[in-house]
């Protein structure tokens, strides 16, 4: 038996940070059912590349769920959901502030119906604040929380993110530890909660170490000057002579030994006291003197924490991801045979799960 068997989601979320979410829910045995619009339904929907009819994002983000096409701006919606308030678990939701109570779907009114119920609620900026109406996407929550300010190019321009760190860092993760933790305070008291996770409230986790310094050493990170935003020899990305890059972080002193004995660095630049970008520098050229096969041999077994730059379709070739079974299906496969990556343990989640493919528009009926 999983250990989410037997509850009933409603989830009014879109896209990808309550979707996820909710797919982690499913994962671990819930029932999810996906409110969506009558016609289009959830835009992710009609992202490429597609497969029959839907988005493989879609598919990805939303297998084993359920879908019910309904109008929430019809005057009887929420009275036509009501049976299944009535009997849900948690509702999870990423409108704008507001905007559900103006459905009579909000927090206060649901949990009029059903005391128990777990409402959570995923915004980028919190239900209240100066900025919680304020339009805005990863990029901007990473800009505005000084994330973003703390990374910088050779010409100090900030670098793009690769990742979808707030909506998948700051949204779903959040939500799923609160509603974890709601469930079991429901256990010991039998009242719901109400959750107000905001993507850029939790984005700040991530830089801690800023905060602790700015706020008690008066030392405030600025770009690319600190020990993990390329202030030190010994956390950076390298180039090779054949145009690959290394990224080497061996911070503790007896992965740096190892790493400078094998790079053959010279003494003046091991020294704890060293001029960091000179040191940096010197790294540099002793990195772009070799093919980054040859700094693979190199390294070898010695433990010197330094990993070769791969793409994402070279990575999913390592024997390692191979062996621990993160990725199953491929491209030979339906979509809904590709699980997605997600910190759920295999002893929690169900095989038979995986064959559950995503639901097609309203395929749910209320009547």
């Amino acid at each position: 038996m999983r250990p989410l068997e037997g509850l009933l989601v409603l989830d009014f979320s879109t896209l990808l940070p309550g979707p996820l979410a909710s797919l982690m829910l499913a994962e671990a045995g819930a029932e999810v059912i996906k409110i969506e619009r009558p016609g289009r339904g959830d835009e992710m929907r009609s992202y490429e590349p597609k497969v029959d009819a839907d988005s493989v994002n879609f598919h990805i983000l939303n297998r084993g769920k359920r879908s019910l096409a309904i109008d929430l701006k019809d005057a009887g919606a929420a009275a036509r959901l009501r049976p299944l308030i009535e009997r849900a678990d948690i509702v999870l939701e990423q409108f704008r502030p507001g905007v559900m109570t103006r459905l009579g779907l909000g927090p206060d009114q649901v949990r009029a119906i059903n005391p128990r119920i777990i409402y959570c609620s995923i915004t980028g900026w919190g239900q209240h604040g100066p900025k919680s109406r304020v339009a805005a996407h990863d990029l901007n929550y990473m800009a505005e929380t000084g994330l973003l300010g703390l990374t910088g190019g050779s010409d100090g321009t900030p670098v793009l993110p690769p990742i979808l760190a707030a909506d998948i860092a700051g949204g779903t993760m959040p939500a799923m530890i609160n509603i974890l933790l709601a469930l079991r305070r429901r256990d010991q008291t039998g009242e719901g909660s109400v959750l107000d996770i905001a993507m850029s409230d939790s984005l700040l986790t991530f830089a801690y170490w800023g905060l602790g310094n700015g706020f008690y050493a008066g030392q405030w990170p600025g770009q690319g000057d600190d020990l993990v935003t390329g202030g030190s020899p010994r956390y950076n990305i390298y180039r090779t002579a054949d145009r690959r890059f290394v990224a080497a972080a061996p911070i503790e002193d007896q992965f740096w030994h190892n790493f400078c004995e094998a790079i053959e660095l010279e003494a003046q630049w091991r020294a704890p006291g060293a001029d960091a970008a000179l040191a940096t520098r010197a790294v540099a050229d002793r990195l772009a003197s070799r093919t980054a096969a040859e700094w693979q041999a190199a390294f070898g077994d010695r433990d010197v924490c330094c990993s070769l730059v791969v793409s994402l379709e070279e990575a999913m070739a390592d024997p390692h991801f191979c062996a621990r079974g993160l990725v199953e299906g491929g491209p030979a496969s339906p979509p809904h045979l590709l699980r997605l990556p997600v910190p759920i343990a295999a002893a929690f989640r169900s095989t038979d799960h995986a064959l559950a493919p995503a639901p097609a528009l309203g395929e749910y009926r209320l009547d």
